[in-house]
């Protein structure tokens, strides 16, 4: 049995199936390490992936060579493009899955990866060997030698499942949990603190009355996470339900209230602001009479249906009650309950920009172990931590990404610059250059990278410069100048558009909000029919044309900022001008340049101007 390693990759959820797969397609012999093989990939609480800020993750993931967007497409069951009413800046995929096939899908390409091996284990030990990663250990005494870890634990780190007064140390899903690692952590310095999530319970399908419901059908055609699905999907999609909460539901509550884990001092760990349970939504929010509550089924092969929107913790009684209050659930029978988890994880601040931890060289992070929540954040984490390992164990220069370069750059750097006093999550309003970032061109902004790192196949590089090749094309074509003919006149009379009278470029017409390539390719011979991704970037451009190159001409300006470095041994309390907390949380976090610097709370306007004039000066005291 192999016992020696490049990387020991621990957990095989979503954070350590990227993690993994990324070392071993960057050469590196890797060890997944994970407590059950059944939990691989594993879809704890919802059966979806995407959403809104989550949809343009995957598609990021996907970009730099990721599995996620590849095994969803592969096996979900309904597709839809959330906030179509606004701008594209914001439009978001998310697709229900089969939560069986996607975790069989998921574990397949784990075991048919070269350079891979996964195995069923405890971890309960990191050894170290001059202060960095040298070994990991496991519960049955094997020793695995490795040059990096990357810590993937997900909720299981000392995990406690609570429903009302009853309590279980258990994993999610009745899953075994993780005894010994916390203490292991401790003793490397690294301290803890205490999160919580939760899960609403699971129907029965065939107890259900759709009648009483409104049904939630897919997109068609169906659009896909993959860069390498470029024409989309050809599925039969399943539908949701949607159903609400009402004053009775209410009532139940809050006569019960007492009994929730949350309520009564059970649990003293921090829950997710932007997950709340239907307790919180109705304490909270008491003006609002009702809450949406989406039915949701979890596979094609189970009659388990999930109840999205009713994550609770109260006690199992009182669940089946509020439940029967439900309008099309009156007679439902309960097959899972739902149940409130608590769990370690790590403050983030402790990590560098390439989620190594700063104390423990060859020590990285990602996933639910960093504060995070969410299937595409733990992803995306995993992915860019991996990444990082490899090229830490090949001694090359790290891979980092900024906050204009991606999502998965503002999850970095929000976690380990600012980090979280609750379970982080991605929302598009965390970006502040989500025009740059759409989830339609991260393959342009992302794949050159993965091909430069050896993350992506010859297949999917060639896709990208088709795209690249096509736009360019159009571009050129659309600069023609175009006289105001009677043809011309007669179209954007009819969608109430204006035109100059001299004519205007056909690039200058397709800015007009209205007007649509399409249009312009009935009416004018020199252009010619574009992919629909080509399409798509071309309409996006023009129409947002202004607001695109004001978002390039902020980005230029920050980059002064980012590319100014700090040293990563300054001494911050010898810095005279600092105020107490900016020296104190610079010492804490040692930023890589000041625009990181300028990012951390409690480090002022005025010490980042004292900082630049410490840069001028070599760092010498006036």
């Amino acid at each position: 049995m192999q016992t020696s390693f490049d990387i020991v990759v621990i957990g095989a959820g979503h954070a350590g199936v990227e993690a993994s797969l990324a070392c071993a397609r960057m050469g590196l012999k890797t060890l997944l390490l994970t407590l059950n093989l059944d939990s691989i990939g594993m879809m704890p609480c919802n059966p979806a992936i995407g959403g809104t800020g989550k949809g343009h993750l995957v598609r990021e993931i996907d970009a730099l060579g990721g599995e996620m967007g590849l095994a969803a497409d592969d096996t979900l069951i309904q597709m839809r493009m959330l906030n179509t009413g606004k701008g594209p800046a914001v439009h978001s995929l998310r697709a229900q899955m089969d939560k069986r096939r996607y975790h069989e899908r998921v574990k397949s390409a784990i075991e048919r990866q070269e350079n891979l091996i996964v195995t069923q284990g405890e971890a309960i030990r990191i050894e170290t060997r001059n202060g960095s990663v040298s070994a990991v250990l496991t519960d049955e005494g094997f020793r695995y030698e490795c040059r990096a870890a990357v810590l993937c634990s997900g909720v299981y780190l000392k995990s406690r499942i609570l429903i009302g007064e009853w309590s279980r140390l258990s994993g999610p899903n009745g899953m075994l949990r993780s005894e010994g690692l916390s203490d292991a952590l401790r003793e490397l310095g690294i301290t803890l603190q205490r999160f919580k999530t939760g899960t609403p319970a699971r129907v029965k399908r065939s107890t259900l009355d759709f009648s009483k419901m409104e049904i939630q059908y897919g997109d068609v055609p169906t659009p896909s996470f993959s860069f390498l699905h470029p024409d989309g999907l050809e599925l039969e999609q399943d539908t949701c339900w949607l159903t609400y909460t009402n004053e009775k539901t209410h009532n139940i509550i809050r006569q019960n209230i007492h009994r929730s884990p949350m309520y009564s001092g059970k649990i003293h760990a921090t829950g997710t602001r932007y997950c709340p349970s239907i307790e919180d939504k109705v304490i909270k929010f008491a003006d609002k009479d009702r809450h949406q509550i989406f039915i949701e089924p979890e596979g094609r092969s189970t009659e388990e249906m999930y109840v999205q929107g009713f994550s609770t913790s109260l006690p199992a009684e009182v669940q089946l009650e509020m439940l029967h209050t439900l309008p099309g659930l009156e007679h439902c029978e309960v097959m899972r309950l739902g149940y409130a988890i608590e769990y370690d994880c790590l403050d983030p601040t402790i990590l560098d920009l390439k989620f190594m931890v700063r104390n423990v060289p060859g020590l990285f992070t990602a996933g639910q172990i960093n504060g995070s929540s969410g299937y595409e954040e733990a992803a995306a984490q995993g992915l860019f931590a991996g990444i990082n390992a490899a090229l830490y164990v090949k001694g090359e220069e790290p891979f980092y990404l900024g906050r204009s370069d991606g999502y998965i750059g503002v999850l970095v750097d929000d976690l380990s610059t600012k980090g979280t006093p609750e379970p982080y999550r991605m929302m598009t309003s965390r970006c502040e250059y989500r025009l740059l970032l759409r989830q339609d061109n991260a393959d342009l902004r992302l794949t050159e990278k993965a091909k430069r790192l050896g993350l992506i196949s010859e297949e999917r590089y060639s896709f990208l410069q088709k795209k690249k090749e096509g736009i360019q094309s159009a571009l050129n074509k659309l600069d023609a100048h175009v006289p105001p003919s009677d043809a011309l006149r007669a179209y954007m009379d009819s969608i109430g558009e204006p035109i100059p009278h001299q004519g205007a470029t056909l690039f200058e017409l397709l800015k007009r909000p209205r007007v649509r390539y399409s249009a312009l390719l009935s009416l004018f011979d020199n252009l010619e029919p574009l992919d629909k991704n080509v399409e798509e970037q071309i309409e996006v451009l023009a129409h947002y044309d202004g607001y695109i190159e004001k978002q390039r001409a902020q980005v230029e300006r920050e980059k002064a900022l980012e590319n100014t470095p700090l040293p990563s041994d300054l001494d911050y309390s010898k810095l005279n001008g600092l105020r107490l907390e900016a020296r104190q949380k610079l010492n804490a976090i040692h930023p890589v340049s000041v625009g990181q610097a300028s990012r951390i709370s409690g480090v002022s306007p005025a010490d980042i101007s004292v900082l630049l004039i410490y840069t001028k000066r070599g760092f010498t005291q006036p």
